[in-house]
């Protein structure tokens, strides 16, 4: 049984729209209020505040004359939102992300419903306190069998309104397996380049729109702070980002569906793409974030589970451009701008991206047959859910 999450438009109306929107206001209240005694909390106190004091201090709020209108809206939302801060702390502590962040209105907001706040009936969605359904556009049927058990309405920066149905998909997708293995060595100039010599071009999604947004954001910038010009140059913004975003994220699906289609194996580098993005020159680092590495990699580890593939990830540091994948010469240095390159050992001549997928697959293949290390300095790189093997 698979955990899956299907993204779906609406368009409310008018009353629905309401209600979402004051819903979405609550639920940014609710934990931005949270967000602010927490840390008042903390660095006032030296306490620490967890979920269950939050959820007093909601009903402690409805009672307030002033926030009265937090009993107009749904009470599972409000709840599912002092969770997800709950969670935004865990994951603080943990050392897996930043400390939470303020929720602002421009960036539209969403709302969980669980299964005591909505309805799945006939096909359609009913939310709590609006009895008509949500006008769904359904793209794509759920399963047979499958009921939602939660829901998510978001509304994005651009005014479009989503909601996402999660279910537990008993279908068994694995596929026939393959022979084919390949190594990707991903890049700028092309997307990426496997080992069996086929060059992916990268579309650059985001030139192609650069000028029409750099105007865009201009215009935005000249509008008085406050006025109702200056929010319909936001939107404007929102709407040339967003279909930038949907264009990279449509391309990379495709693609990733057809590689995890085609082969049984695939080698990837275990990159810092975040780390990546923080180093470079703003020039260079906007091209890194448009190759969409980090996605590209997260939808080939999820759709490899789902379609019984494997994907193996080599350690980041893995010399694969610098060794010659005929005789393992390493070259002490492979600036950026050699593209090809002769081999002083056997005199071989590469293509730069070519010969390291061939010596990812070769590293990625000894990780899956034995767990080896693909590095003379003790590489962590080990097959994903196999142990570490301990040097000798």
């Amino acid at each position: 049984m698979t955990e899956k999450a299907y993204r779906y438009r609406f368009y409310p109306t008018s009353e629905q729209e309401n209600l979402l929107r004051r819903t979405l206001g609550c639920v940014r209240l609710v934990y931005n209020k949270a967000l602010a005694t927490r840390t008042e909390a903390w660095y006032e106190k030296k306490e620490r505040v967890g979920y269950s004091q939050t959820s007093s201090m909601l009903t402690n709020w409805k009672k307030k004359e002033e926030l009265d209108f937090l009993n107009e809206v749904s009470c599972v939302p409000l709840q599912q939102g002092l969770r997800h801060l709950q969670t935004a702390f865990t994951n603080f502590f943990a050392g897996r992300g930043k400390y939470p962040n303020f929720k602002k209105k421009r960036n539209g907001g969403s709302a969980e419903f669980t299964k005591s706040a909505f309805k799945f009936k006939e096909g359609q969605v009913y939310i709590a306190k609006c009895k008509e359904p949500l006008p769904i556009r359904w793209s794509r049927q759920l399963p047979k069998n499958c009921e939602p058990s939660t829901i998510t309405v978001k509304l994005d920066p651009s005014g479009r309104w989503f909601v996402s149905l999660r279910i537990d998909d008993p279908m068994n997708q694995k596929l026939e397996p393959v022979k084919k293995q390949i190594g990707i060595d991903l890049g700028i100039t092309s997307l990426f380049t496997t080992s069996d010599g086929v060059k992916v071009s990268n579309p650059k999604h985001f030139n192609q729109l650069y000028k029409k947004l750099r105007l865009a954001q201009k215009s935005f910038n000249r509008k008085t702070k406050g006025s109702k010009n200056r929010e319909k140059a936001r939107v404007k913004v929102a709407r040339i980002q967003a279909k930038i975003a949907d264009t990279r994220r449509d391309h990379t699906h495709k693609l990733t569906t057809q590689l995890i289609r085609e082969n049984q194996t695939i080698v990837v580098e275990d990159l810092a793409v975040k780390n990546m993005v923080k180093n470079h020159p703003y020039g260079f680092a906007r091209v890194i974030s448009d190759a969409n590495w980090g996605e590209l990699v997260r939808q080939l580890t999820y759709k490899a589970e789902w379609y019984g593939r494997e994907l193996i990830k080599i350690d980041r540091w893995f010399p694969s451009s610098k060794r010659c994948s005929n005789c393992g010469y390493i070259a002490e240095k492979m600036p950026l701008n050699i593209r090809e390159w002769d081999c002083p050992k056997c005199n071989s001549h590469h293509d730069r991206d070519l010969n390291a997928s061939i010596n990812i697959l070769a590293a990625g293949l000894a990780v899956s047959a034995c767990g080896a290390t693909v590095r003379a300095e003790q590489s962590k790189s080990v097959k994903p859910g196999a142990k570490k093997q301990e040097p000798k």
